[in-house]
């Protein structure tokens, strides 16, 4: 299986494909957290600033920063109204840059199974935060299926067309996730899954929406027409639209949460 490499730049676009989903998850995802007010925040991966909307929403929080390696990214979260209250960093996972103990709380959103080398990205985020602080991830069951584009990909998988995955995607398993949480030394951790439902206003706009994905779109800009509307067609077939036209389905991500030892 080919290592996804296409770097995310488009934050208009992330937003379209992947901002509603995240939203979706990240409210189940902070319900479960309970997180008390006024924590001083580090969103790692905060890509175009989806979840770090929902902390700045939901949280009342001191401070938030965020964090990732995409210019483009970072210029979309900026413009939001987090923007007003969150600092962003162009920084990598793996080397924040921060003094060590400085935040009360650090936050990967959708983003771990991205880390090349997931152990040294949680060991940052422990690294940063206090001792007592919360640590904690939620990322997309990538081996279980759970992918917002898993519908069409599987269609792929069949045509043999071998979408990508992320580099690091086998540590989306909760039973993975659970091991590198304790391993790094983090105490009170627990895991779960959650399950989210999204509807799109008929095929078409499910269909142009999920083409903006980078691991999809990339692939059916190289097909030939007639495969193209093949693929389509097959995922059409699997995804029956209600009576008013709309295509409803879930995707499923695992969260684990523990805390730095005092």
């Amino acid at each position: 299986m080919a290592e996804l490499q296409i770097r995310f730049v488009d934050g208009a676009a992330y937003e379209q494909y992947m901002g509603a989903w995240s939203r979706l998850a990240g409210r189940v995802f902070l319900d479960w957290l309970a997180p008390p007010i006024g924590l001083h925040w580090i969103d790692v991966g905060c890509g175009n600033g989806a979840f770090t909307e929902l902390l700045a929403e939901r949280c009342a929080p001191a401070s938030i920063d965020g964090v990732d390696p995409s210019d483009e990214q970072l210029a979309f979260a900026r413009s939001q109204p987090a923007g007003k209250l969150a600092r962003y960093h162009k920084g990598d996972a793996m080397a924040l840059p921060f003094a060590s103990g400085v935040f009360d709380a650090a936050v990967m959103a959708l983003v771990i199974f991205f880390v090349p080398d997931p152990a040294k990205g949680l060991a940052e985020m422990a690294r940063v935060v206090k001792p007592g602080g919360s640590v904690s991830a939620y990322a997309w069951d990538v081996v279980g299926g759970g992918l917002p584009g898993a519908p069409i990909q599987i269609e792929m998988r069949a045509m043999e067309l071998n979408p990508p995955r992320p580099p690091s995607f086998e540590i989306s398993r909760i039973g993975a996730l659970q091991r590198l949480w304790k391993d790094t030394g983090l105490v009170d951790v627990e895991a779960r899954e959650i399950t989210i439902t999204r509807t799109f206003a008929d095929f078409e706009d499910f269909w142009r929406i999920n083409l903006l994905a980078p691991a999809i779109g990339s692939i059916v800009a190289k097909m030939t027409g007639a495969a193209a509307g093949e693929l389509k067609e097959r995922v059409r077939a699997r995804l029956p639209a209600d009576a008013a036209g709309r295509i409803t389905y879930s995707s499923r991500a695992n969260a684990i949460k523990g805390h730095v030892k005092r």
